[in-house]
């Protein structure tokens, strides 16, 4: 059933039954004035959504009860008992409508016009139809003959004489006792009348109703007040705290006779807590009712057509957060129209369409709210930035030159910062930017910023479900234990000097060297006044605990002194003499009864605020360009069948599996498992490996699509991340060459080679090949992207490897250039085809031989690759043909 019409019958329902009993008081109290005013109101508001909904039979009912009503609440008609009976007669008949309109989702065949006949004529001349008394003896038809049936009209008692004249005597007899009360015709009538008038009426109305059943919609709900909800949250926190008590008191006491009733009671506590967040669980399209009258109107002060798209509008989130966010998002879209959006005749000019689009996205993603708001228009300028952040004394020319563009982005966030070129009543004054971030930091979320000059922005806002009850992670720093909300934690890292992770200093700043990026370190406990000690605070003679966070797009680390473990923590506000600390979000009870402060990862970034802005940042910047110049990529290390080392790019493998070896079976002579419900096909590193006879034998599990194999190794080693330059090249089997990984000569094991081992159909084959050309691969399926990298990689290609055409797109804007370019056709969004269309014309990449990939090898699909501009068109499961392919391709430019 359709919500509105939903929420329609609930509500409707509960007003009817409102209706009857403020009729009978009514009744009883004609000259109250209020009981009036609220019959009338509900009324008027149950025929108002008849109209909306486009029910013309329950409007019209309801419209002729509303006259009868209005008029009495005039003071033009008098308030009687077969008054109220007519009104209440129109009360049921709305609830059989109603009753028919759940049950079918469409308004019965029929028309009501007797009822509102009578009820008009009462409006108009304040008596009934037929007399007084009509009203009550036909209210009482439909039910059992009454006792003391009122005096008939002439023209009734005619009518109803003529009607039992036609009916079987045999029916007619039985029901010919009266009364004694009756005369014997009007017994008569009376008896036979309902069930030949229901005969009669069933071409144009349906038949006698009974009393009406509750509508079963309406009993699905109930209203309950916020106040109520709120206090049932709060005791539910309270025993989330108890249980966590609990826990921590049989923690480590495996035959306490408690373990068993605690864990179920954790089970139920949990459910309880899922179940009261899920009643003040709210859609966030309540937070976006208002922007499309806002949007229009911006759109028609500043002539501009915006096309306000709103995306996941149900997606739901707790209403303390809604309330909280509804003013930030509707400043971040008001800027959108304003600031991000030209006008129509600067679209016009850049070749875009006169409408601009502003689209609002929400998600849920790992328990937490994802916010988009995107627009098509003109992106930040960069330039205009500097000048007003040189302006504003916010950084120097030296400083800004050594920051990447997103850095200078997020100048926009900093307090009295505008590039508007003039103030207007809806933006320019500086106020906003900053006031929207530091709301949504305040409720424990995060605003990240993505803008490309001419083609649009795209702010990122990630909050979490409730500000009840959050997961966070438990660290101990100067002997003392502390919260960090885990959605800003983004992994540990244990660093040392005999680490691959170990701390630098650069400008006596200390940074953590993490997968070829340098991040920026601050101390907890020197931060917070914990250290007494006069002694470096690099940590490399011993072991540090790092907690990598991210606020926004801003990466640091945390060097802890332990790591406890993640606990479920209820959030109570900091007392008010520490609320101007920005370090602490809030307190809270563990389960051993401590209060510990809960962290706040935007006070700390703050704290780092040179650093943010600074040299270090400069430095990752550098790591990164490094990167870009010498693309690294994760290899898994492991031996099999001998004491030398292997690797296979850790993209390919699946999982890492350690296999019982009682649990191996055979079939043709193969060696296979039951792995997750299906058998998997196991192959050794070549012919003469000898597997173990017992234990657990650690295995390499590639899988694509509904397909696995396992690969058996004697020990998983590593996992590196290092630039791929295959030095030798070699002949074997199973072997694409060596090259140096971690400092070690290496093998680099062909992967596909095993994997045909495993089925023979299954796609690739790596080959060796030629020279030093830039080559752009575009395919959506993770899986050959990682296993055609490699294969290029050997074959003497520089690949960058992307997922699809929008991104190949955006290189393409940035200046990027490539010798050739290698496309999938199926891809979603901008296929194949679209995408080399594309480039027909453009005068960067027009000239770009483009390599069709795809599975579909008909002549047909080999002759529209050749019509939209592909040089040539490879089967997918073709590697040789792609590389020799691609080498005649290129040796012909």
């Amino acid at each position: 059933m359709d919500d509105l019409l939903s929420e329609f019958l609930t509500e409707t329902s509960e007003s009817l039954s409102t209706l009857d009993v403020e009729l009978v008081k009514l009744e009883q109290n004609p000259n109250d004035p209020d009981i009036l005013s609220n019959i009338f109101r509900l009324v008027h508001t149950i025929k108002g959504t008849c109209g909306f909904l486009g029910l013309p039979r329950l409007e019209a009912v309801a419209h002729a009860g509303e006259n009868v009503l209005g008029k009495i609440r005039d003071g033009e008609l008098v308030v009687t008992p077969p008054a109220v009976t007519l009104v209440l007669e129109s009360i049921d008949t709305i609830k059989y409508l109603l009753g028919e309109l759940e049950q079918n989702e469409t308004e019965p065949d029929g028309n009501d016009a007797d009822l509102i006949a009578r009820l008009n004529h009462f409006a108009d001349t304040g008596t009934m139809m037929g007399g007084d008394p009509a009203p009550a003896a036909e209210a009482a038809a439909p039910e059992a003959p009454a006792d003391d049936t009122p005096e008939m009209t002439d023209d009734e008692r005619l009518q109803a004489i003529f009607d039992a004249t036609e009916v079987d005597e045999d029916v007619a007899a039985p029901e010919a006792p009266a009364p004694a009360a009756a005369p014997p015709a009007a017994a008569k009538s009376q008896a036979v009348a309902p069930a030949k008038a229901a005969k009669a009426e069933a071409p144009k109305a349906e038949a006698p109703r009974g009393e009406a059943k509750e509508s079963s919609v309406a009993a699905q709900t109930i209203r309950v007040n916020v106040e109520l909800l709120e206090n049932l949250m709060t005791l539910v926190s309270e025993l989330v705290l108890t249980r966590n008590q609990l826990l921590q008191m049989v923690r480590g006491k495996d035959d306490s006779e408690f373990t068993v009733p605690l864990q179920r009671l954790s089970h139920i506590t949990t459910d309880l807590q899922e179940g009261v967040m899920k009643t003040r669980m709210q859609p966030i399209g309540n937070a976006w009712a208002k922007l499309p009258r806002i949007v229009r109107d911006l759109a028609l002060e500043m002539n501009k057509k915006i096309d306000l798209q709103m995306i996941g509008a149900d997606t739901e989130l707790d209403r303390q957060v809604l309330e909280l966010i509804k003013d930030p998002l509707t400043h971040m879209v008001r800027n959108s129209a304003d600031h991000g959006l030209e006008d129509i005749p600067g679209r016009r000019e850049v070749g875009k369409p006169e409408t601009g689009t502003v689209t609002l996205n929400a998600y849920h993603e790992g328990g937490h709210i994802i916010i988009e708001i995107s627009d098509d228009g003109r992106g930040l300028n960069l330039e205009r930035i500097k000048a007003k952040a040189i302006t504003n004394g916010l950084a120097t020319e030296s400083e800004l030159e050594s920051m990447a563009d997103q850095q200078i982005q997020q100048f926009i966030f900093k307090a009295g910062f505008s590039t508007a070129e003039k103030v207007t009543s809806v933006s320019g004054r500086g106020v906003g930017m900053d006031v929207v971030r530091t709301n949504i930091e305040k409720i424990g979320g995060t605003v990240e910023l993505k803008s490309v000059e001419g083609r649009g922005s795209t702010f990122i806002i990630k909050i979490p479900l409730t500000l009840a009850i959050v997961s966070a992670l438990i660290v101990e720093s100067g002997g003392e234990r502390f919260a960090i909300p885990q959605i800003s934690v983004l992994e540990l890292v244990r660093a040392s000097n005999n680490s691959e992770h170990s701390i630098e200093r650069i400008h006596d700043t200390p940074v953590l060297r993490l997968r070829n990026r340098l991040l920026p370190l601050v101390t907890l406990k020197k931060i917070l006044g914990l250290d007494n000690t006069e002694e470096a605070d690099d940590g490399v003679d011993e072991e540090a605990f790092i907690v990598v966070a991210q606020v926004g797009t801003y990466s640091f680390g945390i060097i802890v002194d332990r790591v406890f473990d993640t606990e479920e923590i209820v959030v109570k506000p900091v007392a008010p003499i520490l609320r101007d600390l920005s370090l602490f979000s809030g307190n809270t009870i563990l389960g051993d009864g401590s209060v510990i402060m809960i962290l706040d990862p935007n006070g700390i970034a703050n704290r780092t605020g040179e650093i943010t802005v600074g040299d270090s940042q400069g430095v990752e910047g550098k790591a990164k360009s490094d990167a870009s110049d010498r693309e690294t990529t994760s290899m898994l290390v492991f031996r099999a069948g001998g004491s030398g080392v292997r690797a296979v790019p850790l993209a390919l493998v699946a999982r890492l599996e350690e296999i019982d070896v009682e649990n191996i079976e055979y079939s043709n002579g193969r060696p296979l498992v039951q792995y997750r419900g299906k058998l998997m096909p196991l192959v050794f590193i070549d012919g003469g490996y000898q597997m173990k006879t017992e234990g657990r034998q650690a295995t390499l599990v590639f899988q694509d699509r509904e397909r696995t194999m396992g690969l058996v190794v004697d020990e998983i080693v590593d996992i590196v991340d290092d630039v791929l330059n295959v030095e030798l090249t070699a002949d074997q089997d199973g072997l694409v060459g060596s090259a140096v990984i971690d400092g070690k000569a290496t093998d680099l094991i062909d992967a596909g080679y095993y994997l045909e081992l495993a089925f023979s159909d299954w796609f690739g084959n790596e080959e060796s090949g030629g020279e030093k050309k830039r080559v752009l691969l575009i395919d959506d399926s993770p899986f050959f992207r990682n296993l055609l990298t490699p294969m290029l990689s050997v074959a003497g290609f520089r690949v960058t490897a992307l997922e699809n055409a929008e991104q190949a797109l955006e290189l393409k804007n940035r200046g990027e250039v490539f010798d050739a370019i290698i496309s999938d056709i199926e891809m979603p969004g901008m296929n194949g085809f679209e995408f080399a269309e594309a480039l027909q014309n453009d005068e960067l990449w027009g000239e770009t031989p483009i390599i069709a990939l795809s599975s579909h090898t008909k002549d047909e699909d080999f002759e529209r690759g050749r019509q939209v501009g592909f040089s040539d068109y490879v089967a997918k499961f073709d590697r040789d043909a792609l590389v020799s392919t691609l080498v005649q391709t290129l040796s012909t430019i």
